[in-house]
């Protein structure tokens, strides 16, 4: 069955929910043969979508993309093939007045989100049509359209 799923991350892991998910989802398909081989039968495409509060110098610096990479290299392994896209520097309140935040500007996120996000949403929509769809199934409505789950890091 074809995967099309968004992925949260949290700290440079993914959240507990997430690790959770990510152990059940592909533990039923490791070998543990000289040859790494998988279970699942099919070759399809995943896409894992990563939201996070750090702008992407903080995350390269801090090296959550290297950590949060190994996940779409075990993706790649068990399913074919896998794509990451990093949308940084996002929201973490829609206002920053309520809570003790002065380490972010709050002028400059509305402005990084105003010209960058449309970006970001139109990068996740083009990687939605490269991922094949559940078709004929109850899912095929739940992933027409590539739902962006956030989380923070």
């Amino acid at each position: 069955m074809p995967l099309s799923w968004v992925l949260l991350s949290t700290w440079e892991q993914l959240t507990g929910e997430m690790r959770s998910f990510m152990e059940r989802l592909i533990f039923p398909y490791l070998v543990y043969d000289a040859n790494h081989s998988t279970l699942f039968t099919k070759r399809i495409k995943t896409g894992l979508i990563y939201t996070m509060g750090a702008k992407e110098d903080q995350m390269k610096l801090m090296g959550y993309d290297q950590s949060l990479n190994i996940v779409e290299m075990v993706m790649k392994r068990i399913f074919g093939e896998s794509e990451s896209l990093f949308v940084t520097d996002t929201y973490q309140f829609y206002d920053y007045s309520k809570y003790d935040s002065s380490a972010f500007d709050p002028e400059k996120k509305a402005k990084r989100r105003k010209e960058e996000f449309p970006k970001d949403c139109q990068k996740a929509f083009a990687m939605e049509f490269a991922l094949p769809k559940f078709k004929g199934s109850h899912l095929e409505a739940k992933t027409r359209h590539l739902p962006i789950l956030r989380g923070f890091l």
